[in-house]
């Protein structure tokens, strides 16, 4: 069952970064479907709607239905010169991205999802499905510039 979540990330220095620890902690322990997000000019923070799956309901439900559930997710680890040029230019179009859609980067993708890119060099669309935080909705919005960044690196 779909749940849902709202979460306040605030602009100023001094609360940006444990809202965005906060959000990151939720987004890695949940299957995120879909968001919206709102400026509050008033008060100068972001509002952000995540409408989510536990990943324990998630994967189990997956595992009965597919017995490769299991996402690949690429922790740290080291990466060739190759998948650090992958990496490079992933990470200035989630910049340039969440610039023009006024996002921060994170909710174009994180960090350790462009890691797992480099590192599966998805060729299709269906494969960036087996990396860990990637959702039909994150493949729909980003999934064929995705794939033109890996082909042309």
């Amino acid at each position: 069952m779909m749940k849902i979540k709202v979460l306040k990330i605030r602009i100023a220095d001094e609360f940006l970064r444990e809202d965005q620890r906060e959000i990151d902690h939720f987004l890695e322990h949940h299957e995120i479907i879909k968001t919206e997000t709102a400026f509050v000019h008033d008060e100068q923070f972001w509002s952000v709607v995540l409408y989510f799956n536990d990943i324990e309901s998630a994967v189990n439900k997956t595992i009965v239905k597919d017995s490769k559930a299991v996402k690949y997710s690429a922790d740290d680890e080291m990466l060739n010169e190759d998948e650090a040029k992958i990496l490079d230019a992933l990470k200035l179009w989630r910049s340039e991205k969440a610039r023009e859609q006024n996002l921060p980067t994170y909710f174009i993708a994180t960090n350790k999802e462009l890691v797992s890119v480099a590192k599966y060099k998805p060729a299709k669309k269906e494969e960036l499905l087996d990396i860990k935080g990637f959702g039909k909705h994150k493949i729909e919005n980003y999934g064929e510039e995705i794939l033109e960044i890996l082909e042309s690196v």
